[in-house]
């Protein structure tokens, strides 16, 4: 990667995989984006580039890198892969790259005192994930043939997707009449049988059948 690199990835604008930080303020709070990234498709973070996608610098790089690094050995479990390369604008000002793979040891999350809070991105926002998506991610590490079982209330799925595309846990407890946590096994059960697909949402997220394009 060189510096031109950088510049044509801020040009882009953020993204699902490409985040915008003047300078490392919050870094506990900026942890959110790298673990986001590690638990959905990867991405780098831009230490120095304006919300425009200005890369301006930052000076003193090496501290915002320091913040940074500190920042993820203590607030992000478990350990997530990631590289890091800077670049120098000028004699006082440079620009960081952390670069995050998709991890295979997924998911992360953020530890604050006794909470866990683990994070997704949702096209160019990094989101906090539901038990629904944490369920996926925790069980799809090592994916097993999952028994598909088509009774009653999975009937009542299919027909209610058949007629609306797309449906919430929300809609599916209240149409099967299940309670909130059976209506959540059986989803989650489906996303990992390759029935259907998770679509996570800010404000909630929607199911539709794995070969749908909704």
């Amino acid at each position: 990667m060189t510096l031109q690199d950088v510049k044509l990835l801020a040009a882009r604008g953020e993204g699902l995989k490409i985040e915008f930080k003047k300078k490392a303020t919050f870094p506990e709070k900026i942890v959110r984006e790298l673990i986001a990234f590690a638990n959905t498709s990867g991405g780098d973070l831009l230490i120095g580039v304006d919300d425009d996608g200005t890369v301006s610098g930052q000076r003193y790089i090496e501290e915002e890198i320091y913040v940074m690094e500190k920042a993820i050995k203590e607030f992000i479990f478990p350990v997530i892969e990631y590289e890091v390369i800077s670049f120098k604008l000028n004699d006082k000002k440079g620009v960081a790259v952390f670069k995050i793979p998709v991890s295979l040891n997924r998911p992360h999350y953020l530890k604050e005192k006794d909470r866990k809070q683990g994070y997704i991105r949702v096209a160019d926002r990094s989101v906090q994930a539901s038990k629904e998506v944490w369920e996926i991610l925790r069980r799809g590490k090592n994916p097993k043939d999952m028994v598909f079982t088509y009774g009653t209330k999975e009937e009542i799925l299919m027909k209610a997707l058949g007629v609306s595309d797309r449906i919430t846990l929300k809609e599916f407890a209240k149409l099967a009449k299940l309670p909130r946590f059976m209506a959540s096994k059986t989803l989650v059960r489906l996303v990992l049988a390759n029935v259907l697909k998770i679509h996570p949402r800010e404000s909630e997220d929607y199911f539709t059948l794995k070969d749908s394009e909704v």
